[in-house]
């Protein structure tokens, strides 16, 4: 039975996070395809944690700059090691390539964190996204991590366009895998399609999460008001894990301004809301609760930043607008009528048969890990750059990290 090692920047979260919804997809994925599943992870697990075990998946807590770790994988001995974002090949691909030079090295970039950051710093700055994320160090890291690696999972064909057009990195290098969706019953689909049966705006999302954070501020103070003066009864329930007493202290009952925290069921409240709001100014990736909305039949209202990636050439289900004012017109149109409404609702199937379908996608990841493992020396030495990489970084951070390590072997004996 072949291995698989997952080295998690975090603990995959049940509900907490599109982040964990993705890597629960991947772990899914290779126990289909019989692969030995381990997850190692230097954080500690939390409440939100799936129970990986209870999935036949193994656990093993890792250090950071510690040989225990040549130990373990030297003995475990892994086909594919999965790093869950560029910090953790930055941090380990070094040492599975020294320990394990025959195992396949995969990046999951869950979204490209230089992007998103650009963004950020943009909106602050008022400038362009793109000359900022040209010249930062961020993005020299993330990109040598790609380069490092013998495949890198992206889960967006804008940002695999954004690599290739503007940063010249090999397209052999990136496959697109999104999100997979669940289609729903015809059962299902009539249940959600009963308009007076919603009521209420939702929003959700993990609010240690930058975007998120600053899409609801953005919500509260520019688009809420205008949405409340042409419906003054209108009520909406932000949802999410990892709330701050600044994000708590928006709540305003008299204004119908509701936020309620984390919930056990992010796919009931979704389902039983008649429109979702996600007014996101930065961002990158997909965003899993756009996703979720298109499942539970939730029409939705986000911005350019929201969508990306998200609909091809196939309409939205509902509006994008990137102004407060066209975004509360918007909300508030979807919201009132019923045949938009529906009609909305029907886009978003059509989005999930079309784009997120589980078994073309996944097939296609099959046949691509397949031909890897199959000719992966003739990949590696297609990658000059990414050899010349790997070489230097073995110079100089294999060192550093075994200074630190003997570093903290000598403080221990003391």
């Amino acid at each position: 039975m072949p291995k698989l090692l997952v080295i998690g920047y975090v603990w995959p979260e049940s509900s907490s996070s599109a982040a964990g919804r993705r890597m629960m997809e991947l772990i899914s994925f290779f126990l289909s395809q019989q692969y030995s599943v381990v997850f190692a992870c230097t954080s500690a697990e939390n409440t939100y944690s799936w129970q990986l075990r209870e999935k036949g998946v193994s656990i093993k807590k890792i250090v950071l700059n510690s040989s225990q770790f040549d130990d373990f994988i030297g003995d475990l001995q892994p086909d594919v090691v999965l790093f869950d974002r560029f910090m953790m090949e930055e941090q380990f691909g070094w040492r599975v390539s020294a320990t394990c030079p025959a195992a396949l090295r995969i990046l999951d970039t869950e979204d490209l964190h230089f992007l998103r950051k650009a963004r950020e710093i943009a909106i602050k700055k008022n400038e362009d996204f793109l000359d900022i994320a040209l010249q930062s160090d961020l993005a020299k890291r993330e990109i040598a991590s790609i380069y490092r690696c013998d495949l890198t999972l992206m889960i967006s064909h804008t940002e695999i366009e954004l690599l290739t057009t503007h940063f010249k990195v090999p397209e052999q290098l990136l496959h697109l895998i999104p999100f997979t969706g669940t289609i729903p019953d015809t059962e299902k689909k009539k249940r959600n399609g009963v308009f007076e049966n919603r009521k209420n705006f939702i929003t959700i999302g993990n609010f240690r999460h930058a975007p998120n954070a600053d899409a609801l501020f953005y919500l509260k103070t520019e688009i809420w008001p205008l949405i409340r003066k042409e419906l003054p009864d209108a009520e909406i329930y932000i949802y999410g894990a990892y709330m701050s007493k600044k994000n708590k202290a928006l709540e305003t009952v008299k204004d119908g301004f509701y936020v309620s925290g984390w919930t056990a069921n992010a796919a009931e409240v979704m389902a039983n809301s008649r429109v979702c709001l996600a007014p996101l100014r930065f961002g990158a990736g997909l965003k899993g609760k756009l996703l979720e909305a298109m499942e539970n039949g939730t029409p939705s209202v986000t911005t350019s930043i929201g969508a990306e990636g998200m609909h091809g050439d196939l309409p939205w289900n509902g509006s994008i607008a990137n102004t407060p004012q066209a975004f509360a017109n918007a909300a508030v149109s979807l919201y009132r009528n019923e045949k938009k409404w529906k009609q909305s609702v029907l886009q978003g199937y059509t989005l999930l048969e079309n784009r997120y379908d589980k078994k073309p996608i996944l097939a296609a990841l099959s046949k691509k890990l397949n031909d890897l493992l199959a000719n992966k020396e003739m990949y590696r030495n297609a990658n000059f750059t990414g050899a010349m990489l790997m070489h230097h970084r073995m110079q100089s951070t294999r060192y550093l990290s075994k200074y630190i390590t003997l570093k903290n072997s000598v403080e221990n004996t003391d």
